[in-house]
């Protein structure tokens, strides 16, 4: 391991990895040095672009490459097997989320990690987005008294008939396990832990097999309510993908603007430009590589991705118990 930068391998070549590609550029902490696919040619076009060598499978990086540190950005269900792969060699694991597709795989994960020391977490963009950092600040500095309610959304209309991400065999669900992921762990960012959760599906409009719109109903333990809606078949035509109402005011974490208004003030008060992907990715990185070298704690532990794996598993529970009240009416 160098004292400069933490060498990472990646694999999966996809659009997530790309993404990734693109942050190491830029980051201070972590160098790049191998990429890895089962599809031999994505893999070979993607380390061109980053320049280092490419790699047909985890298993002939590992043999090929010397790296700290993994990447994975491979569908759900392979997970658990790569992120045991490289554990068992001693290279701490950056995963994308979710961790797993069940919370057993992800306590043998976690397990594993701990057996042999290495890191272990789950990949959680929007926790490294600068102005998600400064509503948490707000948050803390008492700027807009208790929370009352988190609302968060992820909504857009993607044709997902073809990918991945809407075969449960591959992914582990719908909707709710793809973008929920994250929704549940920025909710436990700002809430803390979660206590109750209850999920209503919407209308199918793709014809899939899974969830493509949801409504999630969640309290925290401190008595919080959160509203989460996630689709794939809408978009609400938001501004914002977070706002947080407090007894003494309110703050909107936008796409591309970010404000916060205190009660009775008539004027919202802009502290940050919006979403940046880019950026988030190098945070991302930067922090676990800094953990790696003892120099800072990790934003988001093995133990909050067990948590947000466990949130998803109680909202598909949720989902299958949901029960309706019907409406007495004698209208005539």
């Amino acid at each position: 391991m160098t004292e400069s930068k933490i060498k990472f391998g990646l694999v999966g070549a996809g659009a997530i990895a790309k993404a990734y590609v693109q942050a190491f550029k830029s980051s201070n902490c972590g160098e790049l040095v191998a990429i890895a696919d089962v599809r031999p040619q994505a893999a070979a076009d993607l380390a061109k672009e980053a320049n280092c060598p490419s790699y047909d499978s985890h298993q002939a990086m590992f043999a090929g490459a010397e790296i700290d540190a993994l990447i994975i950005c491979t569908p759900p269900v392979t997970h658990l097997e790569i992120a045991l792969a490289a554990i068992k060699q001693g290279i701490n694991v950056l995963c994308e989320k979710p961790l797993s597709i069940d919370s057993l795989s992800a306590r043998k994960m976690l397990k594993a990690s701990q057996k042999e020391g290495v890191l272990l977490t789950m990949a959680s963009k929007f926790r490294y987005v600068e102005d998600v950092i400064k509503a948490k600040d707000l948050v803390a500095s008492g700027a807009i008294g208790e929370i009352v309610l988190f609302e968060n959304a992820f909504t857009s209309r993607v044709d997902m008939s073809s990918r991945w991400n809407s075969d449960p065999k591959i992914s582990g669900g719908g909707v709710l396990i793809d973008n929920g992921t994250h929704s549940v762990d920025i909710t436990r960012y700002f809430l803390g832990s979660l206590a109750k959760v209850q999920v209503v599906e919407g209308k199918r409009i793709q014809e899939l097999s899974v969830e493509d719109t949801v409504r999630i109903f969640i309290k925290s333990n401190g008595g919080v309510m959160g509203n989460i809606d996630l689709s794939w078949s809408i978009n609400k035509e938001l501004d914002y993908f977070l706002r947080i109402y407090g007894s003494e005011g309110t703050i909107s974490v936008g796409w591309q603007e970010s404000k916060y208004r205190q009660s009775p003030q008539d004027d919202w008060v802009v502290f940050g430009t919006g979403y940046n992907k880019i950026q988030a990715f190098q945070s991302q990185i930067d922090n676990f590589s800094r953990t790696i070298l003892g120099q800072e704690q990790l934003l988001i532990t093995a133990e909050d991705a067990l948590a947000s794996v466990e949130a998803i598993e109680a909202a598909y529970a949720a989902l299958q118990q949901s029960k309706w009240t019907s409406i007495a009416s004698k209208a005539a």
